[in-house]
């Protein structure tokens, strides 16, 4: 182990000196941090053009291989991946085998290596399965490949829990560990300068991707099945090891079932890549066998450095120079009048940055330690006390690091002089950081393989990009995920527009919602509501129904809003969202509207049956023919195109999306399905999408109920105070949210929407 330590250490020791320390101002080194922190947002807009030809000019490293055509090969990739996956774990299950010393020496080196390995798998098992989430969008909602999709990724975020996906178990893992100061949300882990550079490569690249489903999709399925494939990430091996109870290891694992039973998730994956073969042929398989042979490559590389940096920290000298390390920087704007062997600390800190051996050297041989006594040494003892001049500069981890190296130290022998005496060192800063640990080298030297990828990001898209000629162009172009600056701006202004409109004249008119909200909630409101709806089919029941035609028109132009069900909660789909507090009933309720991944419960298939036994056939949805079908009145598409613009801003929009979708879902409960039902069914028409909807939208345990759970759950958490972003002002928002499924359509309310987009466009 001696060995393998010796060689672990200088193998990274070389890299850290080969260039600049990685993360610092002007360094490239935080490339892949840069790109995973943006790619995290729920609300990013990644570029086109170079952007995406960067992006594939790191996938093409890997892209192919002899044989890579042949029938087989995505089969032998995937023995490949298992076999080295299982391999890989062996491997670091001997690293947890003993421990050297006596006392708690096996305890604290087990420790050591738990942690960072934890620390180091964190970047992709924090998002895991997460780059599945853009895969579906308004215009694909009903295309069963997406829907095969979207059942495994439903599985991952542990769809209608909060709390529940397999990142989520991941945090719940760093949380026992005391590790999760900088784990959420996802894009705060950048900051955690314990984890190096490298392990953010694989999942920044991975996320980007996400963000860009139309240029990527066959690569994020294939990397998607590589890491199935593989299993548990090898390094978590040695973790189950240590930790093996009180951790949910199978949701850890993204080849483990999550439900008692059905496919396994390697096996809904790949029913998901040979779908999209079929779908694609040639070009769809070598994007899914490019994807996949990026991942895995970039796995071995990222594993590969992870088991030498366990293997080195066997070594407490390897934990203590990286500490002195990171900290160096701050700490060299103190001490210039403390002398180490005639050295000011602060040079001897300075240099530190590049090269810590020297200064451990020195401190080994100072007043300030006692080889093999850390008890007895000033270094961690009076210096850092609360009467000390560096209280509170190192965090307790810190410590622990710096007395495990101290005590590591052989002892002097007795006849050893003892160094000159030394005055005090001058005091650090107060407030600086607690528990900042260092930062690790990159893999094969200081290039960093994400800077051409995260420069492209900063210079953004080289054309703005087309501004929609009127609703019909901005429908169709708002069916995908992705964007340009241009649509995303428009996408803003419509919103906001509509949004005025919605709000005009609030004051002066009575509306459903409360003026306030109550601390009892919205479920006694919810109830009263549905006996409203209630009371109104009975009070109509003896009006006549509709005429045929009136019925035919009133389905065909409800079309372009009723083929996009759920696109207004498009943006609860981001992993954080789909799984948090607020957004885990939203992403069900979305989920719910495309059938839970079954054609047969998807709600646009559904009502395209309705359209064909009416002898309506429609283009597909995503298509420009669709939005230009003649049969569509202008008006039909106002509020269709709304729901498409503000489900793009999850974040942004979210008292108004909360506000809408119980607008929605309450809307038909009750009394408008029931009616419509009356009428389908007088004609001859299929009632099984109504059917559905008064059903899985009821006021008790459906979409209606979650959404006024959502709703009181923003509430709950906000100040009871004056001012914006307080509970008075953010139910403002969701009464203005709720009236926007049906805005006043007055001059005046018109007016003020136009003029708030000009104002937009203006400022």
């Amino acid at each position: 182990m001696h060995s393998q330590q010796a060689a672990a250490t200088a193998t990274l020791s070389a890299e850290h000196q080969a260039g600049r320390p990685h993360g610092l101002p002007g360094d490239g080194g935080g490339s892949a941090r840069t790109v995973y922190a943006y790619a995290t947002d729920p609300e990013a807009s990644l570029p086109e053009g170079r952007f995406v030809e960067e992006v594939r000019t790191v996938l093409r490293r890997h892209a192919t291989a002899p044989g890579d055509g042949s029938p087989g090969a995505l089969d032998a990739l995937v023995r490949q991946a298992a076999d080295w996956g299982a391999g890989e774990r062996e491997r670091y299950l001997g690293l947890a085998v003993g421990g050297e010393g006596d006392g708690d020496r096996p305890d604290g080196h087990h420790q050591v290596l738990v942690r960072r390995a934890v620390l180091g798998c964190a970047p992709l098992a924090l998002m895991s399965g997460a780059w599945l989430q853009w895969l579906s969008a308004p215009g694909n909602a009903d295309d069963p490949l997406v829907l095969r999709i979207l059942a495994l990724y439903a599985s991952d975020v542990g769809a209608g829990h909060p709390a529940a996906s397999r990142g989520s178990a991941y945090l719940e893992l760093l949380r026992r560990l005391r590790l999760a100061e900088n784990a959420a949300p996802a894009a705060r882990l950048t900051g955690d300068q314990r984890i190096p550079d490298g392990a953010f490569r694989l999942p920044a690249l991975l996320l980007a991707m996400s963000r860009r489903p139309d240029d990527f999709r066959g690569e994020i399925l294939g990397a998607d099945l590589c890491l199935r494939a593989v299993g548990l990430l090898p390094a978590l091996e040695l973790v189950r090891e240590v930790l093996p109870t009180e951790t949910d290891w199978a949701a850890l694992d993204p080849a483990a079932r999550r439900e008692a039973e059905g496919p396994l998730p390697v096996e809904r994956c790949r029913g998901a890549v040979d779908a999209l073969a079929g779908e694609e042929g040639a070009r769809g398989a070598d994007a899914v066998r490019s994807g996949f042979r990026w991942m895995l490559a970039g796995l071995r590389d990222w594993s590969d450095a992870l088991h030498a940096e366990l293997v080195a920290a066997g070594d407490p000298a390897f934990d203590m120079a990286e500490l002195m390390r990171v900290r160096s920087r701050e700490g060299a704007v103190y001490h210039h009048q403390f002398l180490l062997e005639g050295k000011p600390l602060a040079r001897w800190l300075a240099e530190c940055r590049t090269d810590p051996g020297p200064l451990l050297d020195v401190l080994a041989r100072s007043k300030l330690v006692k080889p093999g006594r850390s008890g007895a040494s000033s270094l961690v003892r009076g210096l850092v006390g609360e009467r000390g001049p560096m209280f509170r500069v190192f965090s307790p981890e810190d410590l622990t690091v710096i007395r495990r190296w101290i005590d590591s130290l052989p002892a002097k022998p007795a006849e050893a002089p003892e160094p000159q005496t030394e005055p005090e060192p001058e005091p650090g800063p107060e407030g600086v950081r607690a528990g900042v640990a260092p930062q690790k080298p990159s893999p094969g030297g200081t290039r960093d393989p994400l800077a051409a990828v995260a420069g492209a990001l900063r210079t953004g898209a080289r054309s703005p990009g087309r501004i929609p000629s009127g609703l019909r162009e901005a429908y169709h172009l708002l069916m995908n995920r992705t964007d340009t600056p241009a649509l995303r701006s428009w996408a803003m202004e419509y919103v906001a527009g509509w949004l005025a409109r919605s709000g005009h004249g609030m004051d002066r008119t009575a509306m459903q919602l409360p003026e306030r909200w109550g601390h009892e909630g919205l479920r006694p409101w919810l109830q009263a509501q549905h006996d409203q709806h209630g009371a109104e089919f009975e009070e109509n029941a003896a009006i006549p129904l509709p005429s045929k035609e009136a019925v035919v028109d009133d389905t065909v132009q409800t079309a372009p809003l009723t083929l996009i069900d759920g696109s207004w909660l498009q943006g609860f789909t981001d992993y954080e969202q789909a799984s948090s507090a607020i957004g885990h009933s939203l992403f069900e309720t979305y989920w719910d509207e495309l059938g839970n991944g079954e054609p047969h419960l998807n709600h646009p298939l559904i009502y395209r049956d309705v359209l064909k036994e009416m002898g309506v056939e429609l283009p597909p949805t995503a298509s420009a023919a669709f939005a230009q079908w003649p049969g569509f009145r202008e008006e039909s598409l106002e509020l269709p195109v709304y729901w498409l613009c503000v489900g793009r801003f999850p974040q942004t929009f979210l008292p108004e999306v909360l506000g809408l979708n119980l607008a929605m879902e309450l809307s038909g409960v009750g009394g408008t399905y029931r009616r419509a039902r009356l009428a389908l069914k007088a004609y001859g028409f299929s009632t099984r999408f109504v059917d559905i909807h008064n059903t899985i939208d009821n006021v008790a345990t459906g979409h209606s109920a979650w959404a006024a759970d959502a709703v009181d759950t923003l509430l709950a958490s906000l100040p009871d105070a004056p001012g914006p972003g307080a509970r008075a002002d953010v139910w403002g928002r969701v009464r203005v949210g709720y009236r926007s499924l049906n805005p006043p359509r007055s001059v005046g309310a018109r007016l003020a929407a136009r003029r708030t987009r000009f104002t937009g466009r203006r400022r």
